[in-house]
């Protein structure tokens, strides 16, 4: 869960319209021109800062893809209460 919140919150830190986006690909790092993924994480950084046009013009999956991390997170955290709850009341 602690790696979803990290990768949130560096979307939300970055400025997505600036050049020169740092890429975390490694496909692309490798100097190669095509990757299904590339854009997604730009997208989600341009979906998180209200660029919703730019976001879809990046990567049309980036706005599931940021309501599917949520929805992750919040399942996670949720899954923690629960943990926490049953093994209290076992004691």
């Amino acid at each position: 869960m602690s790696l979803w919140c990290i990768a949130l919150v560096y979307f939300i830190v970055i400025d997505p319209q600036t050049i020169g986006f740092i890429s975390l690909c490694p496909l692309h790092n490798l100097g190669f021109s095509f990757c299904p993924g590339c854009g997604l994480g730009h997208s989600l950084s341009l979906f998180i800062h209200g660029y919703i046009t730019e976001s879809f013009a990046a990567h049309p999956l980036g706005i599931p893809a940021a309501f599917i991390l949520l929805h992750r997170i919040l399942t996670l955290i949720q899954n923690i209460i629960e943990q926490k709850t049953l093994l209290q009341s076992t004691f």
